[in-house]
């Protein structure tokens, strides 16, 4: 049975789900049976590699005077997942390469691991994951060869992968991320609480054993 996440590195609530999905999938007795599949999806195609404004000055200007109680607020549901949000260091990029180097990390058995490497680069260090010799440096921490790397982000490779994946975003009705896809069903939001996506994927898996 396959979960499918559409998510960015430049949201937080990407982050906040990531480990509301991995504690829902450790209630799960048959884990085994359940593949997750990280989807691109792009918050913001059209920002450049160099960092601009933080995220919190973009909310700033999206929101107005309702920017700090909703700062506040994905704050709070950061630290309740014991996670470390720095709106105010971390700076939108680009994260079209960032996408293609979890498409290489798919393909070695990495997905999570680079997943999580660039979500906490971004939102907790304040790291530029448009640069390529960050990218590169994350790949090998997250267990990639740095060879493979290097190629990837010196070529185009996965860059097709990338955007398939949001031809079926845009199929799906996805507009907001972390949108998840269990089994084949309807989208849900991957920010639910984690008893509610344990409900969903234990519902899923007993479906898909009568069928």
């Amino acid at each position: 049975m396959r979960v499918e996440v559409f998510a960015d590195v430049l949201c937080p609530w990407s982050f906040i789900g990531k480990r509301r999905l991995a504690a829902a999938l450790a209630r799960v007795a048959d884990r085994e049976q359940v593949e997750v599949v990280w989807r691109s999806y792009e918050l913001a195609p059209e920002q450049g590699r160099a960092p601009g404004p933080t995220a919190a000055e973009a909310m700033a200007q999206w929101w107005g005077e309702q920017a700090p109680a909703r700062i506040a607020r994905i704050q709070a549901g950061g630290s309740a997942d014991e996670l470390e949000l720095n709106l105010h260091v971390a700076r939108p990029v680009n994260t079209f390469d960032a996408h293609r180097l979890i498409h290489l990390a798919a393909q070695r058995g990495l997905a999570e691991e680079m997943m999580e490497r660039l979500l906490h680069g971004y939102h907790t260090e304040g790291l530029n994951v448009a640069d390529p010799q960050v990218l590169a440096r994350l790949g090998v921490e997250a267990g990639l060869d740095a060879t493979e790397v290097r190629a990837l982000l010196t070529g185009d490779a996965h860059a097709d992968s990338v955007r398939a994946d949001e031809r079926r975003a845009t199929e799906l009705g996805v507009t907001s991320v972390p949108s998840v896809v269990i089994d084949g069903t309807p989208l849900v939001s991957g920010v639910q609480p984690p008893t509610e996506l344990h409900r969903l994927i234990e519902h899923a898996l007993a479906a898909s054993r009568t069928t």
